[in-house]
Order: structure tokens, then C-alpha cells, then sequence
């Protein structure tokens, strides 16, 4: 672990891996990371899957047996997966024990193609749980019109979420009540609340990419940009301090429910002008969690830098940053349209593109 790693951790942020592999487990590459503290979480989607599956040789004997046994390939994709989440579950157990469950955290996400089925998302939410059968997984539900009552439902069953695919303060801010719905649900059936964590996955880049695209278009002061996405997430973060201190949080709090902690996703830079550490140093603030690719992870390992709580102490300036964008042009109502549209398509298709290559390496396998 660097010393910028560990000044990081010791602001309060949470550093979670974006990434998971058979490669990664079985190399020992994860449990390296663990080891040294450089990383306590991961978070997984089905475009890491995806790319984990298309490379190499390490899923090949597990996909010829299924092969063998006729298995569909949806289940075999079930079957890769939760096996992948389950062992780096068990990696991080030491970390999950000595946080009480904050972190030492792995995700695994719904198909994206339930993303506008609410029984659907509940039901395999509960099958990814089962199967894993570990207590620090988390099951990632998108922050969808269906995924809300399903979020809820879900933490009411005693069970962990990691809420994904979140874009604007609007939808965050339902999320944030589906949240406290599930507690109280979980509540008043009895359930051991201390139990129960969540996360709130809050996209950050693509806010900037879509945004300073806009910017550009419209012939828009330039020094604009590279500012939504800050304020965005520090305006997220405000409305997390309100409910937080909120006389029905506080209620729960007091029963030994576990805060929503808002974890900043997305966090590498798409834009090669900007600092490759944007996201992570300017957005630190104690109760965090920061999940990295690993190129971002290596970047602020190598250079990044902690000046301070960036977050909490600069509420002020994000709304005045989304006042001059609002007053540049930029309807930021429906930049939150178009990206969260397109982050559940992108999964789609990431999801079809996990499918397809598992499949050809199933018609790739001799049954003799």
C-alpha cells in the first residue's frame, strides 16, 4: 500500500476495486491487493465480466463441463459468475470482519435486462444471495422506476444492495428512500439492522463527457468545464448529509442501522486533459467509497493527493457551478435522461456480448 493509498483510507474514503477476473483469483492478484491494503471492496458489471470471460483460458474447464452436462448458457453465465464473486468473497472476509461489515465487500450485479422488472430483479436478487452464500456480498439493483421497489424489498429481506446506475440528485434522492423503506421494512420484521449495509453507486465521468459535450457544442465558456460532475456528486453527497440527519434516520440509526454511503463510481477519467486522480482527490470525504479501475487505482497510488475533505465543504460552489450551467445552456434534466437511458443499454449489451462469447466457447467444446 503507498502512502497515497493509505492517506486515503485515512480520510475516509473506502477503496474499492472495479474489476474482478478468475485471473485475478487464481494468480493471486487479488488477494495481493487485499494483503498490502491498497484495495477493501470490489465491484463488479457485466462489462467486467464480459471482458473476464473473453480472455484467456481460466473459465475453459468450467465451460467444457457444462458443456458436457448441457447446461443453458444463461445458467452456466449464473454459475461463472456468483463462483468468481463467492471466492473473492472469501479474500476479503478478513476485511469484512475487522470493519464489522463496512467493507471487505464484492458485488455482484442483476441481469441488466430485468432493469424494468421489478419481480424479476427481486427474485434473481435473491437467487445471486443464496447462491453466493456469503455475508459480505452485495447485490447490485439499478436505481431504475423498477429497481426503487425492488431495492426496497430486498434490503427488507435482510440482504445487502450495492443501488447502481445512479446519475442526477432527483433520482438519488428516491433512492435514498427507498433505502430507509427497506430498513424500516427489515425493521418491523425483526431483522438484525447492523447486519444490513448498502452503497449508492453515483456515476461520475460520464456526467462530464455528456455535459462538456454540450458545452462544446454550444460555443459555452470552456472554463465550464469539467464542472458537472463534481457538483453533481457533491450535491448527491449534501442531500446524503440531509437525510442522515434526519429524525427518521436517526430513529434507525439508534436500532443499529447502518448508513447508505455514497460511493463514487466511474471515477476514471474519459477526458485525457483532465487529471487522471480528478475523480478520487476531488471528491474525498469521510464515509466514502471510491470504486477504480485499477488504471486509476495505480495512478493515485503513484501521484494522487489528499488535500482535505473536497466534498462536504464545497456544497456552495457545486450549486453555483450547476447555476452557470443551467445559465450556459445545459438542461441537465435531460443529460440525466439520456445517460441513465444509456447506462442501462450499455449493460444490456455488455450483458449480450457476456452471453455470446459463453456460448461460442460452449459450441466450442468436443462431447465425445
Amino acid at each position: 500500500m503507498t502512502a497515497r493509498l493509505k492517506a486515503l483510507g485515512a480520510a475516509g474514503v473506502s477503496v474499492w476495486l472495479d474489476d474482478l477476473s478468475r485471473e485475478r483469483l487464481e494468480s493471486g492478484n487479488l488477494a495481493a491487493l487485499v494483503a498490502d491494503g491498497s484495495i477493501v471492496g470490489v465491484t463488479t458489471n457485466p462489462s467486467i465480466f464480459a471482458g473476464a470471460v473473453s480472455k484467456g483460458e481460466r473459465y475453459d474447464a468450467a465451460v467444457a463441463a457444462h458443456a458436457k452436462a448441457g447446461t443453458g448458457v444463461e445458467e452456466v453465465v449464473f454459475d461463472l459468475t456468483t463462483e468468481d464473486v463467492r471466492n473473492a468473497c472469501d479474500v476479503l472476509a478478513d476485511v469484512y470482519a475487522a470493519s464489522e461489515g463496512r467493507d471487505g465487500r464484492v458485488s455482484i450485479e442483476v441481469s441488466p435486462t430485468l432493469a424494468d422488472d421489478e419481480e424479476g430483479t427481486v427474485a434473481q436478487a435473491l437467487a445471486l444471495w443464496k447462491s453466493v452464500d456469503r455475508p459480505n456480498a452485495m447485490i447490485k439493483i439499478p436505481a431504475t422506476d423498477a429497481g426503487l421497489p425492488a431495492i426496497t424489498r430486498v434490503l427488507a429481506e435482510g440482504i445487502s444492495v450495492n443501488v447502481t446506475l445512479i446519475f442526477g440528485l432527483d433520482r438519488y434522492r428516491q433512492v435514498l428512500e427507498a433505502h430507509l423503506a427497506g430498513i424500516e421494512a427489515a425493521a418491523a420484521a425483526g431483522k438484525d439492522l447492523s447486519t444490513i449495509h448498502s452503497v449508492a453507486s453515483f456515476f461520475v465521468s460520464r456526467v462530464d463527457s455528456e455535459v462538456d459535450a454540450r458545452l462544446e457544442a454550444l460555443g459555452a465558456d470552456v472554463a465550464l468545464q469539467g464542472k458537472a460532475a463534481l457538483a453533481n456528486a457533491r450535491l448527491a453527497h449534501q442531500a446524503f448529509a440531509e437525510v442522515s440527519a434526519s429524525e427518521r434516520w436517526t430513529a434507525l440509526a439508534a436500532r443499529g442501522a447502518q448508513a447508505q454511503r455514497p460511493l463514487w463510481a466511474s471515477t476514471g477519467v474519459k477526458n485525457p486533459a483532465y487529471p487522471d486522480t480528478l475523480y478520487v482527490s476531488e471528491l474525498v470525504t469521510p464515509g466514502t467509497v471510491n470504486t477504480m479501475p485499477e488504471a486509476t487505482l495505480n495512478a493515485f497510488a503513484d501521484h494522487g493527493e489528499v488535500t482535505g475533505d473536497t466534498v462536504s465543504t464545497l456544497y456552495d460552489g457545486a450549486a453555483a457551478d450547476f447555476a452557470a450551467l443551467t445559465e450556459a445552456g445545459i438542461d441537465l434534466a435531460d443529460v440525466i435522461h439520456k445517460l441513465e437511458t444509456e447506462g442501462v443499454e450499455k449493460f444490456v449489451v455488455s450483458w449480450g456480448e457476456l452471453l455470446d462469447t459463453v456460448q461460442a466457447k460452449l459450441d466450442g467444446v468436443t462431447i465425445s
